[in-house]
């Protein structure tokens, strides 16, 4: 082989091995995951408007850390930015192709356990993940949307039928308010666990170092992103599907 082929070969190994090493870890979109070739559960955030996902003073980013602390360990946790939710898909086929073909077969998507949850646009992306999922074949075991707010084309109100449970957290004042009602495309395949509404102008909720867009537009939505009570319910939820205990799910306060 000709001496001067070798640095390119090798600056390509290296290329090749950064990329698949930004598909495990999700670095162009998502935060420090816990990397598995082939994890149990999967469970994957997204954070709402143009926030950072790796902002710590967010709802779905705290939550994901909690969840990471103690979950079993095969578990991969991820937080995506909403606009990364093509990296999200390509990270869980990824994760979910055990044999490492690059082909998904029948018995590794009915071995999937999936876990989707978010705030704002990042709870209308967990919808459209699911749907994303259901085209590929691919089972969702929770959706969780905290004040959903839908792009223009996104469709955030009906859940399709590979998810096997989904709840709505929302509230409705002020021109940013997340959505009132889910619906399952399915009902006899998707249980709906509820709609649950918090009205932070009787139970406010301070939140720290808030923008001036979430002071004097968004304050209530704003809220519902660091609101302890509502997300402690989303990781009640969470973790019952972590560590299934017989008789004991779905079981939600009401707030």
């Amino acid at each position: 082989m000709p001496s001067c082929a070798r640095p390119r070969i090798l600056v390509a190994a290296l290329v090749t091995f950064a990329a698949t090493l930004r598909l495990l870890t999700a670095a162009d979109g998502g935060g420090v995951g816990r990397p598995a070739n082939t994890p149990t559960y999967i469970v994957a955030g997204f954070v709402g408007g143009f926030v950072s996902h790796n902002s710590l003073r967010h709802g779905p980013v705290l939550l994901a850390q909690r969840i990471q602390r103690s979950a079993p360990k095969d578990t991969y946790v991820q937080v995506f930015e909403n606009r990364h939710r093509k990296t999200a898909y390509h990270t869980i086929l990824h994760l979910l192709d055990r044999n490492h073909d690059g082909i998904l077969s029948d018995v590794e998507k009915a071995q999937a356990r999936i876990i989707l949850f978010g705030h704002s646009w990042g709870a209308a992306a967990v919808v459209v993940l699911a749907r994303e999922l259901k085209s590929a074949g691919i089972p969702v075991l929770l959706t969780v949307q905290v004040d959903s707010v839908a792009k223009l084309w996104q469709n955030d109100g009906i859940i399709p039928e590979n998810v096997a449970a989904a709840v709505n957290f929302y509230q409705s004042h002020g021109v940013v308010h997340g959505r009132g009602e889910i619906t399952a495309a399915d009902p006899s395949k998707t249980q709906i666990l509820g709609n649950y509404r918090f009205d932070y102008r009787k139970e406010p909720v301070k939140c720290e170092a808030l923008s001036w867009f979430d002071q004097v537009v968004a304050p209530d939505h704003a809220q519902s992103e660091c609101d302890p009570r509502l997300w402690a319910q989303v990781e009640d939820l969470v973790r019952q599907r972590l560590e299934p205990q017989p008789g004991a799910l779905a079981a939600i306060p009401k707030p």
